[in-house]
């Protein structure tokens, strides 16, 4: 690829960069969910489980749909150009 085509690329918006990150929190709490799920399998019944995960999962949902919802406010807030004064 030539350098000229990659220097016409556009960045991605701050709706993609905040969804990708919506993303990577939830796919991190859904982890930490699987882990404790398996860490507490012998020690805690199975209601007491699904109440632990069902909280950590419920964490995770309302920090992504957080950080997707304020990373996505709209179009970026352009400045007037500075006025040269001599």
């Amino acid at each position: 690829m030539s350098i000229e085509l990659m220097l016409l690329q556009t960045a991605p918006s701050g709706a993609v960069i905040g969804a990708v990150v919506a993303a990577a929190f939830f796919l991190m709490f859904l982890g930490i969910a699987y882990v404790a799920y398996k860490a507490l399998r012998k020690t805690v019944t199975l209601a007491v489980r699904a109440m632990i995960v069902a909280a950590i999962l419920a964490i995770a949902v309302g920090g992504s749909l957080t950080l997707w919802y304020y990373s996505s406010s709209g179009a970026p807030k352009m400045k007037p150009p500075a006025e040269r004064r001599r």
